[in-house]
């Protein structure tokens, strides 16, 4: 008996070490609270650039950040534009990437 229950205690004891680690592993498409308040500021810088930045009507672009990759969406002007937000954007402290997927009007 005391086999027996020596066997289960060390069963349970392993499974739940495992589980434990399992949920200690870090995932490619979920940010933790942390990262997603740093994407959350790095957003915010990127849209301030860009709307500060005279050449783009950044008043159709959308900013999307995760895990420090940036994409700018919407809608602009002209290619030179696309290129220039795709610059700016670059230029901001923390971005890692940028996706730019704008599209002139």
């Amino acid at each position: 008996m005391t086999n027996r229950l020596t066997k289960l205690i060390i069963t349970a004891l392993l499974s739940t070490s495992v589980l434990a680690l399992t949920g200690c592993a870090s995932s490619t498409t979920t940010e933790s609270t942390g990262q997603y308040l740093d994407d959350s500021v790095l957003t915010t810088k990127v849209k301030s650039s860009l709307i500060a930045e005279k050449n783009i009507h950044a008043g159709n672009v959308t900013v999307t950040t995760f895990k420090g990759i940036v994409q700018l969406s919407g809608f602009v002007n002209t290619p030179n534009e696309v290129l220039k937000a795709g610059e700016v954007a670059s230029k901001v402290p923390g971005v890692v990437k940028v996706e730019n997927d704008l599209i002139v009007k």
